[in-house]
């Protein structure tokens, strides 16, 4: 199986393709798409999903694991970051892809055995795992062969939350939505 792991952003996203065989895995390729921060989040969006295409293209995945929501503290940004999640979706459903994410806490759990590692830590240790040289790439590339590794390889917590049922808070109001809108310099007619 040819796994895809992504951890999405909008302006730097971190993509890694994995192959899972016989218990061995492969990594065929690694690093991030990168739009420029000056561009319209349309233009961003394009970019990235237009070299993410060209990728799958190649590789013909058959799975995509990508990294969780998180609650963001700036609307705007989790905004951003949800159109960005959902081209990525969308490019990779299109292709019959199987979709699975993973919250952070799990992924650090699967590759270093402690869910509140650093970044740095994750990287080191998912290099270690594959068998690959540390790179220069950000931190995004490593994150994406960190969620692509562990969805190569659940631990029995991330098995036991994918059938997890997913609690929602209440449905914001009309009037909630609304002042949200307004927060961010939109109007409503």
């Amino acid at each position: 199986m040819i796994i895809l792991g992504i951890d999405p952003g909008s302006i730097t996203t971190g993509y890694a393709f994995l192959k899972a065989e016989k218990g061995k895995v492969d990594v065929l390729e690694y690093g991030v798409f990168h739009a420029k921060a000056t561009l319209p989040v349309e233009d961003r969006l394009l970019q990235i999903v237009t070299e993410l295409e060209a990728r799958l293209d190649v590789y013909h995945p058959e799975a995509l694991a990508m990294e969780g929501v998180f609650f963001a503290k700036n609307a705007k940004s989790a905004l951003v970051l949800g159109h960005i999640r959902g081209a990525i979706l969308v490019a990779c459903r299109r292709r019959g892809m199987s979709f699975s994410e993973y919250p952070p806490k799990i992924v650090k759990q699967a590759v270093t055995g402690d869910g509140s590692a650093a970044k740095e830590q994750v990287a080191n240790m998912v290099f270690a795992r594959l068998g690959i040289e540390h790179s220069e790439l950000p931190l995004d590339a490593s994150d994406a062969l960190a969620i692509a590794w562990t969805h190569a390889n659940p631990a029995p917590l991330a098995v036991a939350l994918k059938g997890r049922p997913v609690h929602r808070k209440k449905k914001a109001s009309v009037s909630e939505w609304k002042a949200l809108v307004e927060k961010m310099g939109g109007t409503i007619q």
